[in-house]
């Protein structure tokens, strides 16, 4: 178990995340004999993909897979690395001077450092279908969360809707853990061949090509798979009672539920970013605005880098590359002697090799636009319960961009920072004015990017001269 440290109030390096790149890149760095923290607002190590990895009920072995446990050696390194690790820590700033806010068990603080590496993983991507918000509906990755961390399994009449890799790798783990799946729909869109073989060789050549097709094979054994889904809705009165559903070609079905998993694939959780002020851009083959990093992970604003999924969706294994990456780069800039270029090209031969399959997997698993641009009576922004077709309606009447939005209709400003709708609202507004994502832009994130008190802010520290600002002598 890895003992919590008491934060100092300035570091050489201070890491966001304790998922694989930011414990890979806390590992290097303190290493190298620079004084390094992670923050994490976890209560274990491990981020979202090595969830409860230190603490799982759940036994060694096949259910949660060869790649979870593989996780240990990559904790068990920075335990011994020396680095500092503050559990349950909730960071709701960061400034371009690298000033962190950061609170911890109910006291907020300023931490300040020479180099910030954000590693803040990956979010799923929004699911806005008709009943989404109704009980006993969620998401996949809050289901393999529960089964990672807490050992639980869905049981009853258990559908499995949508698209992405994680969706069969939970399906697999719920099986072997005893559970039942009723059946999964499948809503990935029909694919060209010729756009999925333009990817094809270097997938093959990646380590995803045989794992993906045991993966699919076992799972299609054992569990009914319904194809070409195009139509999804959640019905039910005060919880699901049952899926609504249409396959291309067919009529409208209905399918009873007593839960429904909901996936469409994962996109960088960038709010941290957003709200320092580090430039983004929309990537069209992912979906989604992804921070512009050069190939240490460096971003626009001096000494700040992001490394893992945050900088872009490439998986756990590369993750642990850039994080390593991107801590070398921070050991350069600080102690140059402390490097060696031969621990960078390792890295860089480990990261091709699985960043060579993704372009595949994005483009096989690309989900459709009619489960990201929804229409009617779905609700797009939970927090202030507000529907796609009053975000239509805002734009006909003169809205042009999700930061106008909040204005109009309040959608981004709820207790997730748009973390829930800020993708949906971006696509509804350029579909509706008929141009592009990039064009339209993200929500405008200012501190904090996540709740805090009143009490925390009034009892940070205040210099002399804040005080001399507001107080009349």
């Amino acid at each position: 178990m890895i003992a919590a440290a008491d934060p100092q109030e300035d570091y050489d390096v201070v890491v966001v995340g304790a998922g694989p790149a930011g414990l890979a890149a806390a590992t290097v760095t303190a290493r190298a004999g620079l004084t390094t923290v992670v923050l994490d607002e976890n209560a274990a190590p491990g981020g979202q993909v090595w969830r409860g990895i230190t603490t799982s009920p759940m036994p060694r072995g096949h259910i949660l897979g060869r790649d979870y446990w593989a996780g240990e050696d990559i904790v068990r390194a920075f335990e011994s690395s020396g680095a500092g690790y503050v559990p349950s820590a909730t960071v709701w700033s960061l400034s371009r001077e690298r000033e962190i806010g950061v609170s911890i068990d109910g006291t907020a603080r300023i931490i300040t450092a020479q180099r910030v590496i954000l590693a803040t993983g990956a979010m799923e991507r929004p699911f806005p279908i008709l009943g989404w918000t109704l009980p006993g509906v969620m998401s996949i990755g809050g289901a393999q969360t529960l089964l990672k961390s807490s050992g639980l399994v869905p049981t009853g009449r258990v559908v499995l809707a949508g698209t992405g890799p994680l969706l069969w790798l939970f399906a697999q783990q719920m099986l072997d853990a005893g559970g039942r799946i009723h059946a999964i729909l499948d809503t990935s869109e029909p694919t060209g061949r010729r756009p999925v073989l333009a990817h094809a060789t270097r997938f093959a050549m990646s380590p995803y090509l045989l794992k993906g097709l045991k993966l699919l094979a076992g799972v299609r054994r054992r569990v009914r798979v319904l194809s070409g889904v195009i139509g999804l809705a959640a019905l039910g009165k005060d919880r699901v009672e049952a899926v609504s559903f249409q396959r291309r070609r067919e009529g409208r079905a209905r399918m009873p539920a007593d839960m429904l998993l909901l996936h469409q694939g994962v996109v960088p959780n960038v709010n941290l970013a957003m709200a320092a002020g580090v430039e983004h851009r929309w990537e069209d083959q992912q979906l989604c605005f992804v921070p512009v990093v050069d190939r240490h992970g460096a971003t626009s604003l001096d000494g700040i880098a992001i490394a893992g999924d945050g900088a872009g969706i490439a998986g756990a294994e590369a993750a642990v590359e850039r994080g390593r990456i991107a801590g070398l780069a921070a050991v350069r800039a600080l102690s140059p002697n402390a490097v060696r270029d031969s621990q960078e090209d390792t890295a860089r031969r480990t990261l091709a090799r699985y960043e060579g399959g993704r372009a595949f997997l994005d483009r096989l698993y690309r989900p459709g636009k009619q489960f990201r641009i929804p229409s009617g009576d779905t609700i797009v922004c939970r927090c202030e319960e507000v529907t796609a077709q009053q975000v239509i309606d805002a734009v006909r009447i003169g809205c042009t961009g999700p930061n106008q939005m909040k204005a109009f209709l309040r959608c981004g400003m709820g207790p997730c920072q748009g973390r829930l709708c800020g993708l949906t609202v971006t696509e509804l507004i350029a579909n509706a004015r008929g141009v592009t994502p990039a064009e339209v832009g993200h929500y405008r994130l200012r501190p904090p990017v996540k709740p805090v008190t009143l009490t925390e802010l009034a009892g940070l520290p205040k210099p002399d001269a804040a005080v001399a600002a507001v107080v009349r002598t």
